[in-house]
């Protein structure tokens, strides 16, 4: 039985090598991936349903949208076509992660600025729209631990305390640091793995400032009688959203109808005193948000200049604002008819 069914594949493959050969070859073309990403125009998400105020959705006459960058691995089919068609671009795998750590850190770094960037535009939005909230529950993640550090603190730890201070914000961190004599070891208790445990970093100098290696970001949960829910994708990473979700969260607390009927698109990081910080890849985003019939496009002071020069290039007829805070993107939206 064994022997039939051994000359039966041996014959087939006999009469189909070539089928087989071209199955191969495609295979292998699609599944290998070379150390490069392929970024891309993206497209928009509608805020619309994404964020609740106790519970319910907002309703308005246009939209706030977050503009996003189109990102495809780099097997060759991709990279080939990066080659022909202008608006791809190739870029190397080590421009979009830091020197000593795998994409999969890079990822979980960016997921955590997510969750960063959710947290800080519920606070500035609810500050912007004179809501009282208290923060509570801050969780001091490390997310990146330079090749110069020498430490045994890994990526993940929740730092609790630094040399016997409770750490409630990761200034408190730095001022520490720059205390500290060249040389000298802080000791560090976190959390890993639901345990605390003590860790050490020595505190080294670079230029004139002092350094322990060690980047961390702040997350936190919200104390309000007003519940403000930001729900995302587990697809969803990255910080640039901060700026479109914390006008959407003040939009909805004040029931006010911003967008005046309009489409509204826009990025930006957003720090806790409502600065909108600059983000990589405008172009694509402004073409993503170009292609979905945008009417106005919110762009961080920093990337302006590029997003006029694209616009420009491509020849768009699309409204771009430059913003520094949220103030300045509030103030403008009001002024809309």
């Amino acid at each position: 039985m064994f022997t039939k069914i051994y000359e039966n594949i041996k014959e087939f493959m006999k009469e189909n090598y070539v089928f087989l050969i071209i199955l191969f070859v495609i295979i292998v073309f699609f599944n290998i991936h070379l150390p490069y990403e392929v970024d891309m125009p993206g497209g928009t998400i509608d805020l619309g349903n994404r964020i609740l105020v106790n519970g319910e959705e907002t309703s308005i006459s246009g939209s706030f949208n977050m503009a996003y960058v189109s990102v495809a691995k780099g097997n060759i089919p991709y990279l080939l076509l990066a080659f022909i068609l202008p608006d791809w671009d190739i870029v190397s795998e080590s421009e979009t992660k830091y020197e000593n750590e795998t994409i999969e850190q890079a990822n979980e770094r960016d997921k955590l600025y997510l969750e960063q960037s959710k947290d800080y535009a519920t606070a500035v939005g609810m500050t912007a729209a004179n809501i009282p909230y208290e923060v509570t529950n801050k969780v001091n993640s490390v997310v990146y631990i330079d090749p110069k550090a020498h430490t045994d603190l890994q990526v993940g730890d929740n730092i609790k305390s630094v040399n016997g201070k409770i750490i409630e914000d990761i200034n408190e961190i730095s001022a520490i640091v720059q205390e500290t004599d060249e040389g000298s070891s802080l000791e560090i208790v976190v959390l890993r793995d639901n345990k605390e445990i003590t860790t050490t970093s020595t505190v080294y100098r670079e230029q004139d400032k002092k350094y322990i290696g060690v980047s961390s970001i702040t997350t936190f949960d919200i104390n309000s009688d007003t519940k403000v829910e930001i729900t995302s994708k587990t697809t969803e990473s990255g910080p640039s959203g901060g700026l479109m979700m914390s006008l959407m969260v003040y939009n909805a607390l004040t029931k006010q109808d911003l967008t005046h009927g309009k489409k509204i698109v826009g990025t930006g990081t957003i720090s806790l005193n409502g600065q909108v910080g600059e983000i990589g890849g405008v172009k694509y985003k402004l073409m993503g948000a170009v292609k979905d019939h945008a009417d106005i496009f919110l762009v961080p002071e920093g990337n302006y200049q590029e997003a006029l020069e694209v616009k420009k290039d491509k020849k768009y007829d699309i409204d771009i604002v430059s913003v520094k805070t949220i103030n300045d993107a509030i103030t403008y939206l009001e002024g809309l008819s």
